[in-house]
């Protein structure tokens, strides 16, 4: 590939390490291979290059490109019939959600994530049935489709060897329940027994198959409760040896701290330090229940956190002590999970809930995110918790060059006073109409609206039709099975949770004096 130069009003390459932006006003970005070379003003990189082929953005913002750091699948559980509960009410509801084929419904949200400036996703795929052909069919399916539409994935499938359905083995949920409901409560759950040895060899099989440059390949222990001591060292000794990162849940909810303590007699984050899985390489998703010790031992450890703000809200899960995180120097990415706050994977708004969530009563600056900071979130540090780590996140030499242009007169019309900073202002205000275009390795993928390698009206119509058919036998069977457990899946939590001292919240909360 030649040599091409993207010029723009400002380019923001980063964030420094005093949160403040690495920005570049009338500058230009030349880049080869979809590699940056350098940024700097437009008038010497033109003449540092007079043969490069030139773009010019003149009203527009360049900054990196988005990385969502937690992703799962495509059509939300809402659409597909599942209402939002509290977490471990929530699984029993998705019994009942609609089928719907993975590329197609892989497609879906990277449209959504691309049109809001995702260039890079960590899509964590799981929960699918069937013997192994058929889940390694349905990774498949996902990867075909991000390189359809031309996105970076970091993709991993995540390994659950027990407690499927409640924090308790299968066989002892499935006994609690009426003998019909529990024998097929029991076939349900088999069809997603894979054996650990054949989790390992899928990772393999996609690992050897994958020939996208824009897909890498990496491991997921699905959560604690999911995981046996066992099985989790024999990720992390897999994780070494293959040189890749995994990405964990860990503390969603308070019932899985209760989990924990119940199995481990410590915190899930002191166990996982016991068994050495912490470190850089491991990101663990949400981390909602952290104690001041748990965030002490990932900050002395370098263990990454994702933060999922719009989930943690929509299943009452909690809220992420970020700025506890920050100052401790823990690197946090910023992850959409299911669907945002709208039910749908708008990362710029998702920015906006993580910006605006976080400000707590007082006038300390520095116990608040500021924009900078949500950026380097969503961009560099949300690309240091994938597989692609430091090639991505940042519009700096040697760095991919995945980008996005923020139209500013549009983000800003009728008027923005100069003297609000334009990040600042783009951070705040740049909704999904805004984004003009958004670069992977130097290609365009999306312009004005439309995508460049593939027609999304033709696949949103392909989905329109399938999804029109009524539900097959397999989808009313669920559905009925749904009906009969969801009671005994509250009768399993009730009281689950030890009474213990007061809980004192990380944040300052409205008083009742």
């Amino acid at each position: 590939m030649s040599i091409q130069i993207v010029t723009a009003r400002w380019i923001v390459t980063g964030a420094q390490a005093d949160a403040t932006p690495v920005i570049h006003q009338d500058a230009a970005l030349a880049s080869r291979d979809g590699v940056v070379l350098e940024v700097g003003p437009a008038d010497d990189i033109k003449a540092r290059y007079p043969d490069a082929m030139v773009t010019d953005y003149p009203d527009h913002l360049m900054m990196p490109g988005l990385v969502n750091s937690h992703h799962h699948l495509g059509m939300t559980p809402l659409q597909l019939g599942a209402p939002d509960y509290a977490l471990e009410l929530w699984f029993a509801a998705r019994l009942s959600m609609r089928k719907i084929d993975p590329y197609l419904d892989t497609l879906y949200s990277a449209f959504e994530m691309i049109s809001s400036g995702v260039t890079t996703v960590q899509h964590i795929q799981g929960w699918a049935t069937g013997d192994f052909d058929q889940v390694l069919g349905a990774a498949t399916g996902v990867l075909k489709a991000y390189d359809a539409v031309g996105m970076r994935v970091s993709y991993c499938y995540a390994v659950r060897e027990q407690n499927r359905f409640v924090y308790e083995a299968d066989e002892d949920f499935c006994a609690r329940l009426p003998p019909a409901t529990g024998k097929a409560m029991a076939e349900h759950l088999a069809a997603q027994k894979m054996s650990f040895a054949d989790f390992m060899a899928l990772y393999d099989a996609l690992k050897s198959g994958n020939r996208n440059p824009r897909a890498r390949i990496q491991l997921a222990p699905a959560n604690l409760h999911w995981m046996t001591d066992d099985g989790l060292l024999a990720m992390k000794e897999k994780a070494d040896s293959e040189q890749v990162p995994m990405h964990m849940h860990l503390l969603e909810t308070a019932y899985q701290k209760e989990y924990a303590f119940r199995r481990t007699g410590t915190s899930a984050v002191r166990h996982l330090e016991k068994l050495g899985l912490l470190g850089p390489q491991l990101t663990l998703g949400h981390g909602v229940w952290m104690t001041e010790e748990d965030i002490e031992i990932c900050a002395g450890t370098g263990t990454c956190v994702c933060h999922n703000c719009s989930s943690n809200f929509r299943l009452r899960s909690g809220q992420l002590p970020l700025m506890d995180l920050r100052k401790r120097g823990v690197v946090v990415g910023l992850g959409i999970d299911e669907a945002g706050i709208n039910d749908d994977r708008d990362m710029l708004q998702e920015m906006r809930m993580a910006l605006t969530v976080h400000r707590v009563p007082g006038m300390d600056a520095a116990d608040v995110p500021n924009p900078t900071q949500i950026l380097q979130m969503a961009s560099e540090h949300g690309g240091l918790t994938t597989a692609f780590g430091a090639e991505i996140g940042r519009l700096d030499p040697g760095r991919q060059f995945d980008a996005v242009l923020l139209d500013y007169g549009s983000a800003t019309w009728p008027y923005q006073d100069p003297g609000i900073a334009p990040l600042d202002a783009m951070i705040h205000r740049a909704k999904t109409r805004d984004v003009h275009a958004v670069m992977i390795g130097g290609e365009v993928v999306f312009r004005d609206g439309r995508f460049t390698r593939i027609d999304r009206a033709e696949i949103l119509d392909q989905i329109a039709a399938a999804m029109a058919a009524p539900r097959d036998e397999d989808e009313r069977h669920l559905e009925w099975l749904r009906g009969q457990v969801f009671p005994e899946v509250e009768k399993f939590y009730a009281g689950y949770i030890r009474d213990t001292a007061e809980r004192s919240p990380f944040y300052k909360t409205s008083s009742r004096l």
